[in-house]
């Protein structure tokens, strides 16, 4: 490890990603962001916490999940 004395804040070091990776790495967050929300989902309808799945997939609907009769099914606009 660099001591903080060594490290320029304004240095080269670090890249800025441009904003096509951005945009990719963005993606790939949200994509395993809504992956580990339907597993959360499953294992509470698996519990038998309905109630607690629904308030879940309610709270972040951008997963684009419902709970109907204790099944985790991807959300129709």
């Amino acid at each position: 490890m660099k001591r903080i004395s060594d490290i320029n804040p304004l240095g080269s070091e670090r890249p800025n990603p441009s904003d096509a990776e951005r945009e990719k790495l963005r993606q790939e967050r949200l994509q395993r962001e809504k992956s580990l929300g339907f597993q959360q989902l499953t294992e509470l309808c698996t519990l038998g916490e309905y109630d607690m799945a629904k308030q879940l997939a309610a709270k972040h609907s951008s997963w684009g999940y419902e709970i109907v009769d204790g099944v985790v099914m991807e959300q129709i606009d």
